[in-house]
Order: structure tokens, then C-alpha cells, then sequence
């Protein structure tokens, strides 16, 4: 007789969120720079019933936490790493904005590779003649 195979963290992670009773979690990706079109698509996605993560952090504009370049670099790496374990959480992904830079494909990649579906606010950013970010 076959023993059962333990279950994996996110098998883990979407057995607790099913007992929960959790709504889908959708995450949020894209330039900062389209900070507007995401607090727009958070408030659609929330009135539509789902929990929302999205960027927290607009390093392009001045604030005093990223002032000095080095601790600027040291945060970036950090919200990184906070949004890829966004994208592990969530159910779904988002990407807001008309072009798809460098740091966004890489956050699709990623929820691909993890199996999550990708959906855009503007369904011809993925192509390969989007404008690339720098």
C-alpha cells in the first residue's frame, strides 16, 4: 500500500487558505511609476472580493528612507525580495502599466515558474517591442 506524500509548502500554504475561507489574493506588479494605475487597480480588484499586495514602496520618488544612495541600494534589494514573497502568497498576478521593464519581466518569470496566473492591464505590454525600463 502506497504511503501518502507529505505535502509541499505551497500545497501547505493553499490548504490553509482554503480552510480559511481566504478570497483569492491577487499581487500587484509593475513600475512604480504607474503607482496611480495601481492604487486604481487595487481598488477595482478589492471591490470585485479579492485581497490585494502591491508595491509599498515608491523608491523613485524622494522620501528620507532611501535619501543616502547606499541604504537606497541595500532597500531596493530587501523590497525585492519582499515582493517576490508577494508573488509566492498570492493566488494571481497583475501587471499594471503600458510597458514591462527589466525588474517586472523578472516578477513574471517568477510567478510563471510558480504556476501563477498573469493577467495586464494593458494586454500588449508583453510583447517584445514593449518599451523596456531602465
Amino acid at each position: 500500500m502506497p504511503y501518502p506524500q507529505p505535502l509541499s509548502p505551497e500545497e501547505k500554504l493553499a490548504e490553509a487558505k482554503r480552510l480559511l475561507g481566504l478570497p483569492r489574493i491577487v499581487v500587484i506588479c509593475g513600475s512604480t511609476r504607474f503607482m496611480t494605475e495601481m492604487n486604481e487597480a487595487d481598488l477595482r480588484e478589492t471591490a470585485a472580493g479579492k485581497i490585494v499586495v502591491k508595491p509599498g514602496c515608491d523608491v523613485k520618488s524622494p522620501h528620507e528612507l532611501w535619501s543616502d544612495p547606499a541604504e537606497a541600494e541595500a532597500l531596493k534589494v530587501r523590497l525585492d525580495d519582499l515582493h517576490r514573497a508577494k508573488i509566492r502568497l498570492a493566488d494571481e498576478v497583475l501587471v499594471v502599466g503600458g510597458y514591462i521593464g527589466e525588474s517586472t519581466r523578472a516578477e513574471i518569470a517568477y510567478a510563471r515558474s510558480l504556476g501563477r496566473p498573469v493577467r495586464f492591464t494593458h494586454p500588449g505590454a508583453e510583447a517584445p517591442a514593449a518599451t523596456v525600463e531602465s
